[in-house]
């Protein structure tokens, strides 16, 4: 029977927590792991108990000429522990010994200032201590840790390890107050016969690990499977920048005419760019002719006026100033301003392969919420707090089951919804007008004038269903966007004599396929699935996600824009998968990652963050369960992000640092 009981030693540090389990949140209690091997065991036993990590560093001393034989080890205030046997068998005199530990004790400083960056290491007096290392034969270097870790009167210390010869498992119960082994086997000789997988650790590693526990939220007593973090890491592809490798986009596009990308928020800025820097891709090296984003159709046509040389608009920035509704970061932001400028560059130099920057959106969706808040304030302000309120959560699917409209507002405050619709349509009206006395594109003119006539049809019903409540209003404005995308493509696709190729920018919740998420329980549809069933393999979906970071958000509907700290994600969710794999960002491709596919098959919370973000609630408001695998084709994971940039600067969007002021247990 194998010996070999853990894959890895972040699956050694799971299993080893479930035995320290009764330790689980007591006030004061602080794991050190010694660097270099125990740091990945340490860093779990950590998180699942909710303490903090750090490194207690040691060295071997190993034999001149024979340094994998250990003749004992040195901790970092000078403590030797010497094996005696070695020593005496071989005959190594003591200023041998002193030559040895002066050069390792010079390492060990290296390795403090390499692992803290300048900061202290954490108090150890008066405090319950657990020592964990990956595994011990002779336990030299655990040794020398005791003995040092005893000249700074912690209050309790336990041994936490592994694996473990049984000899020295009962020396250790002679030095330590507790000692937790998790097996004995015999013989035993390395640790690394209990480990499947016993890849190197580097310094960097755990410089890394330190970081990364300093933010992370405490494990749940179910951890991540001990495989699972593997088969990602295994099989993640590098991401430079804010994109994979253009053979990979590629491959992973294939033949489809239709590719979704999403992200999780309005407000990062990591997603923007890499939205931006695929479409780049596509457009001049596979004949993709359009953008087109989740907007209004006014709006996003002033900025394809622009980017095609028409217009009143002299700069790119001048052009997305039709972006005036709430959010108006999600597009008015320096990643689009760049985009946009780009990509009429690229028209002015490319007149045969120009491509469009198009709106999807049901005229005045956004529009259409900012001004029904409006005549509510007018009307009744009781109605048009309630009305905020309920939607802060208008680009969302999340799990609570809150109306997504304003009946309740209106009938309460006594509103006239029929005078609202009327009134409504009056400014969508005046926008459609607007946008022809702009100047549409001679090839554009029959077109824009058969979405128009549809276009007040539909804002109607939008503007009723937005009346009705949540799913109703959901699935129709997604609906329209998929139509418009058909109605689109077939027009570019006539004038350019064939199948048309567009990019498709939205939030992952109208992107990614709802039948794979929760909100289909509910009955919702969204643009991903539509497009999906309507095109096929046709169609590509890559979503966006992030662990922690920076993200612009409003406080409340209609709110100004602040750069707000983006919580660690939960730990039984996606997102603290994706951190687990330890990389800062990497692409999973679905098709092409098989034990990837498996682990993301189930069902899992997954946190999306709308216009509004409410750290304080973000469980309730911000994460469903969904099947990544079939929710999306591919993943593009960027562990810490930064909020996108407003071009309108003013309110409460600054630089500088973040408070971290939510409850840390919450």
């Amino acid at each position: 029977m194998s010996d070999r009981l853990f894959y890895d030693r972040r699956d050694a540090g799971r299993a080893l927590a479930g035995l320290l389990d009764h330790y689980r949140g007591r006030p004061g209690l602080l794991v050190l792991a010694l660097p270099r091997g125990g740091a990945p065991v340490g860093y779990e036993v950590a998180r699942a108990l909710g303490a903090p990590l750090d490194v207690f560093v040691t060295r071997t001393l190993g034999v001149p000429g024979q340094e994998d034989l250990a003749m004992g080890a040195i901790a970092g205030d000078g403590e030797i522990a010497l094996d005696d046997d070695v020593v005496r068998g071989l005959a190594i005199p003591p200023e041998v010994v002193e030559h040895v530990a002066s050069w390792e004790g010079r390492e060990i400083a290296h390795w403090e200032r390499h692992f803290r960056q300048g900061a202290p290491a954490r108090p150890v007096e008066g405090r319950e201590v657990i020592l964990v290392d990956d595994g011990l034969a002779t336990g030299s270097a655990l040794k020398a840790a005791l003995k040092a870790l005893r000249r700074l009167r912690p209050a309790r210390v336990v041994v936490a390890l592994p694996a473990c010869s049984a000899a020295t498992h009962d020396e250790l119960r002679e030095m330590a107050d507790e000692v937790v082994i998790a097996t004995t086997p015999s013989p035993f000789f390395v640790p690394d016969t209990s480990y499947w997988e016993y890849a190197e650790v580097t310094l960097e590693d755990v410089r890394d690990l330190l970081r990364a526990s300093a933010t992370s939220a405490p494990a749940r007593a179910a951890a991540q499977g001990p495989g699972e973090v593997a088969a990602l890491r295994a099989e993640a592809v590098p991401v430079q920048n804010a994109a994979p490798a253009a053979q990979v986009l590629f491959d992973l596009v294939g033949d489809a005419r239709f590719v979704l990308i999403g992200g999780a928020s309005h407000g990062t800025h990591e997603f923007h760019a890499a939205r931006a820097a695929l479409t780049r891709r596509l457009i001049e090296e596979r004949g993709f002719c359009a953008v087109a984003v989740q907007a209004d159709w006014p709006d996003a046509y002033r900025v394809n006026r622009y980017v095609h040389g028409h217009g009143a608009d002299r700069t790119a920035e001048e052009a997305l100033r039709g972006f005036e509704a709430f959010p108006r970061w999600m597009w008015r932001n320096a990643v689009v301003l760049d985009f946009v400028g780009w990509l009429r560059e690229h028209n002015d130099g490319a007149p045969s392969g120009r491509a469009g920057f198009y709106g999807l959106d049901v005229h005045g969706a956004h529009r259409g919420v900012h001004e029904i808040v409006a005549y509510l304030e007018g009307t009744d302000p009781e109605a048009a707090a309630r009305a905020r309120e309920q939607y802060a959560a208008f680009d969302h699917i999340g799990p609570e089951d809150r109306p997504y409209g304003f009946s309740p507002a209106c009938r309460d405050g006594g509103g006239d919804e029929e005078e609202m619709i009327t009134w409504l349509l009056e400014r969508r009206r005046a926008a459609a007008h607007a946008t022809r006395e702009g100047g549409l594109l001679p090839q554009d003119e029959l077109f824009a004038a058969q979405l128009d006539e549809a276009a007040m049809w539909e804002a109607g019903e939008h503007f009723r269903s937005l009346l009705r409540g949540r799913i109703s209003a959901w699935n129709h404005r997604d609906r329209h966007m998929a139509t418009t995308l058909d109605t689109l493509a077939a027009h570019l696709g006539r004038q350019r004599g064939s199948p048309a190729k567009i990019v498709v920018w939205a939030h992952d919740a109208h992107a990614g396929d709802a039948s794979a998420t929760e909100a289909a329980c509910r009955g919702e549809v969204n643009l991903g699935r539509l497009v999906r069933e309507e095109h096929g393999d046709a169609c590509r979906i890559i979503g966006m996600t992030t662990y922690t970071g920076a993200v612009t958000a409003a406080g409340e509907w209609g709110g100004e824009p602040r750069r707000t700290w983006l919580r660690p994600a939960l730990s039984d969710s996606v997102e603290e998968l994706f951190h687990e794999v330890g990389e800062k960002r990497f692409l999973v491709w679905f098709a092409a990652a098989p034990r990837s596919s498996d682990v993301l098959r189930s069902a899992r919370p997954q946190r999306m963050i709308p216009a509004v973000y409410r750290p304080r609630s973000e469980r309730g408001r911000h994460y469903f369960r969904a099947r990544l695998r079939d929710e999306f084709d591919a993943v593009l994971h960027f562990d810490e992000t930064r909020a996108v940039e407003p071009l309108d600067g003013a309110g409460e969007w600054e630089l500088g640092p973040l408070p971290r002021d939510f409850p840390s247990g919450a």
